[in-house]
């Protein structure tokens, strides 16, 4: 029988704000951007007791929450301490598949006849994280993947919860159709319209009968909800992506300010890939409409890349796929994927150009570090504050 872990940082951006900073010890924390536009990117746990949370707009938040305190993301930082938890994980299996900074999965099967069963195993991950990081991680353990993080989140915060083989339908069985996986908020008032409220009603649904009301979604439904799940952990070692974003209080219609601001956020991301390190093959770019429309465009390099000229560059040249004239866009990103492990390899013909960007990233970089993000800027991210 396998034995499945899901560890999840709790309120992770705002308790490092918290860890890092004593004065906000205590207090409501938001992480993000304080404009009309803003979204919050982390509430700690003090703030959503106000009904503030992750995701929602900042203007929302803080009327729900007066008196958080908002505090700008610094996703370096987090990158760090990210490295150091999952560090800690790795010292029970090899088997840990990340999901995002702050949550993965552990396959302990193999690691328990070392370290205990997996309740024992969660136990001591809980005390390192918290001896050696000091923040919080929540467990769930289960026979599968689904169950485990369903447990995780049963037990926040700071818990840790067990969900065994016998006990599988009767605990899933009263939780409420909302809990389950893809179930959201326009999704659900369909789920409750076939008569389906609650783990217990898809435990005694006919699976071929609900393929054919929801197709091969309402299969897996059914399999989820019994605490059938044969995914197994996948590690890959490292984020499947970094990126930036940023949403705007004016919306932008011209080229032009969409390339500064693309400017900008590639320096972000080479920042965040150096801090990971981490090299990529693609960069991708994302556009949102004032009507929140979505767009994306991608383009893999020949080489991989961890330098803010090269995202520029090709970030620049995917505009010309998108459709610009006569659109206000609300939101731009930029995001580096298909991830390697450490600093691009030097290529077998040396690139003078790519050298030369290199050289110049490490120089930026090592000014950043030393002196802030602020401390050193392009000239054509200057005309923002020019004009």
């Amino acid at each position: 029988m396998r034995t499945i872990l899901h560890l999840d940082l709790d309120a992770f951006f705002a308790s490092v704000e918290q860890r890092d900073d004593p004065s906000l010890r205590g207090r409501p924390v938001l992480v993000g951007g304080r404009s009309r536009r803003g979204v919050v990117a982390a509430a700690s746990y003090e703030a959503r007791r106000f009904g503030a949370r992750s995701a929602m707009p900042m203007m929302e938040a803080l009327r729900r929450c007066p008196e958080a305190t908002v505090v700008p993301p610094h996703m370096s930082r987090y990158a760090e301490v990210s490295a150091d938890v999952f560090g800690i994980f790795r010292r029970f299996t090899p088997l840990v598949e990340g999901l995002s900074l702050d949550e993965a999965f552990l396959d302990v099967t193999r690691s328990r006849a070392l370290f205990g069963d997996g309740p024992t195993i969660a136990r001591r991950i809980k005390d390192a994280v918290r001896d050696e990081v000091r923040l919080v991680v929540s467990a769930g353990v289960a026979p599968c993947k689904f169950v485990a993080k369903l447990a995780s989140d049963l037990g926040k915060p700071d818990g840790l919860f067990v969900v065994t083989e016998p006990a599988l339908m009767g605990t899933l069985a009263p939780l409420p159709i909302e809990r389950m996986w893809g179930v959201g908020e326009k999704t659900a008032p369909r789920m409750h319209r076939l008569g389906l409220h609650t783990f217990a009603d898809l435990q005694r649904a006919d699976p071929e009968e609900l393929a054919g009301l929801l197709g091969e979604w309402g299969r897996l439904l059914c399999a989820f909800a019994r605490g059938i799940d044969p995914r197994p952990v996948e590690a890959d070692g490292a984020a499947r992506s970094v990126g930036a974003e940023e949403t705007y209080d004016e919306d932008l219609t011209e080229r032009r300010a969409i390339e500064r601001k693309l400017l900008g956020q590639s320096e972000r991301v080479a920042e965040r890939m150096r801090a990971a390190g981490v090299c990529a093959y693609t960069v991708v770019v994302k556009l949102k409409e004032h009507d929140f429309q979505i767009h994306t465009r991608r383009r893999r390099c020949p080489d991989p890349f961890a330098d803010t000229d090269t995202i520029y560059q090709t970030a620049r040249e995917l505009l010309d796929r998108f459709a610009l004239d006569g659109r206000r866009f609300r939101l731009t990103g930029v995001s580096a994927t298909d991830l390697l492990p450490g600093p691009p390899p030097p290529l077998l013909w040396p690139d003078p150009v790519q050298d030369r960007r290199a050289r110049l990233q490490d120089a930026t970089s090592a000014i950043h570090d030393r002196f802030g993000h602020g401390a050193l800027r392009r000239g054509a991210a200057l005309e923002d504050e020019e004009e």
